[in-house]
């Protein structure tokens, strides 16, 4: 393997990424109300295996253990997200404050273990009760995004320093508002449009509600996405590739920047224009201190006539013979080299933080130990191609946290999908540590790379 030590400087951040959705359970301990996908897990075969989020990992009751568990491994920096419905169980209105209490001793049991925690605000659990006014498809939203900041802000902002608006808004929209396929599980277009723009919205109207009540508050938001080549060298297959990117990898940072919609390669969402209000392009607009992206793949594309709107397909990696996670992502470590690359270009993307990067892959305890030598060489290979293209770009990339910390309920793949660097056996909540986890530890651990 490459060695990777002494490659970054002594002050890059190294951590590890969880959501509250996938790792909380306690779905129904503290006065926790009900997320959408507390409700769409409850739906039959939405689920691999009709599996819920329920108890998952029951970080709620183990995080103590949990987060001394992340000291050993040697990392310093904690992502995790907060629960809309813990906190506000009806989306608005009444404070739950076993909720604040909740996350009061989580922070502050990462601050005791000299962990950062680095905080996501929307990581996908909107409460059941504001989806059945419509959610992020209701413009209503703004307002009940704009109180939940600021309610989480007031109330950690002595614990938080840095804040990252939404995770993911590409996904959480295309796959909960067009495709169905995640929650709230609403198709069309006419529910994607109204939720993309108002997540655009949210991002800017977040970062302002958090720098108002925290001036010195660090505040980012988060994008995944994915390289995209075109299956052929054919006119079709390239401007295909142009469509998908656009789609995947432009549609949520180009607004924020005062770029606008990328209409031009993406014609269809002329139709937005129906869900604008005066004011919008500029309430859209802001500065982070900096972005995050999260990649795990490339997409290789295809023209295909019948795919509405977009006249593209993205050919799986099976079909394509080549290697991949058991997600069917290709393991392809030049994707984040590219999207790093990518990403730099924009002028005021000036600080750069890898969110989320890691793989799934079966995984079985024998002897205590899980060895899972292909995730290691995926971290291996990736990070040192993050290297390659920081090198490049004026060593804007600032950090880098794995996905995921803890195996856990991996949205509609249930939990048949394991990503964590500690293996959770679901039915003990027996947590052991996987060789990729002893890898970072040996890795953040070494003399080299810590004071």
């Amino acid at each position: 393997m490459v060695e990777l030590k002494n490659l970054f400087d002594s002050d890059f951040v190294w951590g590890v990424s969880t959501a509250a959705a996938q790792i909380e359970g306690g779905a129904n301990m503290g006065g926790k109300g009900a997320s959408i996908w507390d409700t769409f897990s409850k739906q039959p075969n939405k689920i691999l295996n009709n599996n819920t989020p329920e108890v998952s990992c029951n970080f709620y009751e183990h995080y103590e253990e949990d987060i001394a568990l992340l000291k050993v491994l040697g990392f310093k920096n904690f992502r995790m997200s907060i629960s809309w419905p813990r906190i506000l169980p009806n989306g608005i209105g009444p404070i739950n404050k076993k909720g604040i209490e909740f996350y009061k001793k989580v922070f502050n049991t990462c601050l005791r273990n000299d962990i950062e925690p680095w905080v996501t605000l929307y990581h996908w659990d909107l409460p059941q009760a504001l989806q059945n006014k419509g959610g992020w498809s209701n413009r209503e939203i703004l307002k009940w995004f704009e109180e939940f900041v600021s309610v989480c802000v007031h109330a950690f902002k002595n614990e938080v320093k840095y804040w990252m608006v939404l995770n993911e808004p590409m996904v959480f929209t295309g796959s909960g508002y067009f495709l169905g396929v995640h929650a709230p599980g609403k198709k069309g277009i006419n529910n994607f449009l109204p939720a993309m723009h108002h997540a655009v919205l949210c991002q800017a109207i977040g970062f302002n509600t958090i720098k108002n009540i925290q001036a010195n508050a660090i505040v980012g938001t988060t994008y995944s996405c994915s390289y995209i080549t075109p299956y052929s060298n054919s006119k079709r297959d390239v401007a295909a590739a142009k469509r998908i990117d656009a789609l995947l990898n432009r549609l949520f940072i180009e607004p924020t920047l005062g770029m606008g919609y990328p209409i031009e390669a993406l014609p269809f969402l002329k139709k937005i224009d129906k869900y604008k209000h005066a004011g919008d392009d500029a309430l859209m607009q802001v500065k982070f201190d900096f972005i995050g992206i999260q990649n795990y793949t490339r997409e290789v594309v295809k023209h295909n006539l019948f795919m509405p709107y977009l006249h593209a397909k993205l050919v799986p990696a099976n079909k394509r013979k080549v290697y991949h996670t058991q997600m069917d992502w290709e393991v392809y470590p030049k994707a984040l080299y590219q999207m790093i690359k990518q990403f730099s270009a924009y002028e005021n993307v000036e600080q750069i933080y890898i969110t989320e990067n890691g793989a799934s892959f079966p995984d079985t305890v024998s002897n205590e130990r899980v060895f899972d030598i292909k995730r290691v060489q995926f971290f291996n290979d990736y990070i040192y191609e993050m290297h390659l293209a920081n090198t490049e770009c004026n060593n804007k990339v600032r950090g880098y946290f794995a996905w995921t910390a803890f195996d856990n309920f991996e949205w509609a793949e249930g939990y048949k999908q394991r990503f964590g660097l500690i293996h959770i056996d679901f039915k003990t909540q027996k947590r052991t540590i996987k060789d990729s986890g002893y890898w970072f530890q040996n890795f953040l651990l070494d003399d080299n790379m810590n004071d």
